[in-house]
């Protein structure tokens, strides 16, 4: 029968642990001629080291990444919330138009409703367009009737605005409809 404990163990026969290379007397042997490590301990330090900057500039760009995708999202967000209330102010606009014919014609009682009305959506964002003596702007006004200058011009200029204009936080929801001339 054989003995289990010599095949399953490290040491040989007389219980000393093999070694490839013996160093001559009174030597200790090198991590290259011992056969074993042959990284130093400021080998692995600068592999560790390597490694842990990688990650560092892995986390920095993630985050990097994620602060922009944070920033785009909520960008998103208000221009989505702009949009639908623009829509909102685009559905009452016939609504301030109505009171301000109304108000044009002599109804009495009207030009409470229609100040408070266009009050609470200029707090909100609404400027009315101005244009009127102004240069002809196509991104402001639709101009639908033209007249022909006097003399020389520098171009169309709006004479007369036949319906009111709106920009909404910036953004022009409504063109003016405009008399020009030039």
């Amino acid at each position: 029968m054989t003995d289990e404990t010599t095949k399953s163990s490290p040491e040989g026969a007389d219980g000393a642990t093999p070694h490839a290379d013996t160093a001559p007397s009174g030597e200790t042997p090198s991590a290259e001629e011992s056969g074993g490590d042959r990284f130093g301990v400021s080998d692995v330090l600068d592999a560790v080291t390597q490694e842990r900057d990688e990650f560092k500039n892995l986390a920095l760009r993630l985050q990097a990444d994620f602060e922009n995708f944070r920033k785009r999202a909520t960008a998103q967000m208000v221009d989505d919330v702009d949009r639908a209330t623009g829509r909102l102010v685009e559905s009452i606009l016939p609504v301030l138009d109505a009171c301000e014919a109304a108000a044009a014609h002599g109804v009495q009682g009207i030009e409470s409703v229609w100040s408070a009305l266009i009050g609470a959506l200029q707090k909100q964002g609404l400027e009315a367009l101005d244009l009127a003596d102004k240069p002809f702007d196509p991104a402001t006004a639709e101009a639908v009737v033209h007249e022909p200058a006097e003399g020389e011009s520098d171009g169309p200029v709006v004479v007369e605005v036949l319906r009111t204009g709106y920009r909404w936080k910036g953004r022009v929801v409504r063109a003016a409809m405009v008399k020009v001339k030039g």
